[in-house]
């Protein structure tokens, strides 16, 4: 069983990094050798990037739910992210090509994915009474205190504002 951490705790990292989210949904049940084959492909590139920290994979965790699986990852950069599906010598390329020979777009499997870079200070997170999770189990886990007390402390102050940025300010 993890360890919890009683009280508030929040995550701490003070350079860019990318929140990678990756998913797939059986849409089809009897296809199973399609689906079986897409959900399969995902371990070999866990494994690789586990195996290489230096591919710029800080962490990340995989949640299911009826027909989905999917997974979020916190990515030091965008380039890492990048690299790691273009390099012939890593097995996303492959993943892909297999996926588009077996499946493509006979609708049996469907996946997705979507990419976010984040500036320091632009990302909030608390964890009250929880193990290290989602940012605080990939970066620095820090507890809650003087200067982290609120979601604004947490952004430094730095709150987007879409009205200001519509109106050019």
């Amino acid at each position: 069983m993890p360890q919890i951490y009683g009280g508030r705790y929040t995550a701490e990292h003070n350079e860019p990094f990318v929140v990678f989210l990756i998913g797939m949904r059986v849409n089809k049940l009897l296809a199973v050798r399609r689906w079986i084959q897409t959900a399969s492909a995902m371990g070999p590139m866990l494994a690789t990037l586990a195996k290489h920290p230096e591919k710029g994979l800080l962490g990340g965790e995989t949640w299911v739910r009826w027909r989905e699986i999917m997974i979020v990852q916190y990515w030091r950069s965008y380039e890492n992210l990048e690299r790691f599906a273009r390099d012939r010598d890593d097995p996303h390329l492959e993943a892909w090509r297999q996926f588009n020979r077996a499946v493509g777009s006979d609708g049996s499997v469907g996946i997705w994915h979507e990419t976010f870079v984040v500036a320091p200070g632009q990302f909030e997170t608390v964890y009250g009474n929880m193990p290290r999770v989602g940012l605080s189990a990939a970066t620095t886990h820090v507890p809650v205190g003087a200067g982290r007390g609120t979601a604004r402390e947490r952004l430094r102050g730095e709150v987007y504002n879409a009205a200001e940025c519509q109106q050019g300010v």
